[in-house]
């Protein structure tokens, strides 16, 4: 492992394929998130180690730690157990003082929060709402199509089309959101064969049906207190339940342009 260290902010399933290329570039990772993440394809996802205090995947394991200069001390000491990489990650909506090296914001906000290019040497944004140069040292694309991962050092990611890429003939469908403000409670789990129209769950008794026949990819953690419109669910169409549990080529080619920001970078600071 080098001695750089990148705060990622965000820990959902996007952020995590850029942690696991990340630490498996050298890089020692610190997450931070939300106390109460929203996170739908949870078990792919480093936010999931906010409720369940550790989470593994394919071979990078998450760890909660109480503070962030313990959880920098968690990637400090290297390899978990049987040589799997380790990423700290901790509750903090603000960005911790750590002397980063480096530092991703992957929120997926679709606009700049709080963001500033001041923030480490090197700041990379996810997707739109950054401006390379500006508010940030670098953009990677987020919208599939040809420039899916690429590191941007000038301009801007694609605009949001608020529309999800297609995945076997399906888009938009594949997203379930509540229809109604409440509290959600599933009766079918991620990686659950489910028929079209079939119930998923309840948003305070309102049922929530799944799109078309297909597996749970994602479902916001049971329990959870939603708005209408949020997303709580993913069905894909493809019917593979491994899928269910393996980071995504496109979370991949965003760690992927994550990678190659950071490496360049590294060389010519040399």
């Amino acid at each position: 492992m080098t001695n750089h260290l990148c705060v990622i902010r965000g820990g959902g399933d996007l952020a995590t394929g850029v942690a696991w290329r990340l630490t498996r570039a050298g890089i020692a990772v610190v997450v931070t998130e939300l106390a109460s993440p929203l996170t739908v394809r949870r078990t792919v996802a480093l936010s999931t180690a906010v409720t369940e205090g550790t989470v593994e995947i394919e071979g990078m394991v998450g760890q909660l730690a109480p503070t962030a200069g313990e959880a920098v001390n968690i990637v400090r000491s290297g390899h978990g157990d049987a040589g799997r990489m380790v990423v700290g990650v901790v509750v903090s909506p603000e960005l911790p003082d750590l002397n980063a090296d480096v530092v991703v914001d992957a929120r997926l906000a679709k606009r700049n929060i709080d963001t500033s290019i001041d923030d480490a040497p090197l700041v990379i944004a996810l997707g739109p709402g950054f401006t390379a140069g500006l508010d940030c040292h670098a953009v990677v694309e987020t919208m599939r199509g040809p420039h899916l991962g690429r590191a941007l050092w000038t301009g801007s990611a694609e605009p949001n089309t608020g529309t999800p890429g297609i995945v076997d003939g399906r888009g938009s469908e594949r997203v379930v959101k509540a229809q109604n403000d409440g509290s959600v409670r599933w009766v079918r789990a991620i990686g659950d064969v489910v028929d079209d129209h079939e119930m998923l769950g309840t948003v305070d008794l309102v049922p929530v049906l799944a799109p078309f026949t297909g597996v749970i990819r994602g479902l916001i953690r049971d329990g959870s207190d939603v708005t209408a419109g949020l997303k709580i669910g993913d069905v894909d169409p493809r019917l593979d339940v491994q899928a269910c549990h393996e980071i995504s080529d496109k979370a991949l080619a965003i760690g992927g342009g994550v990678v190659e920001a950071v490496l360049w970078w590294i060389h010519q600071s040399r």
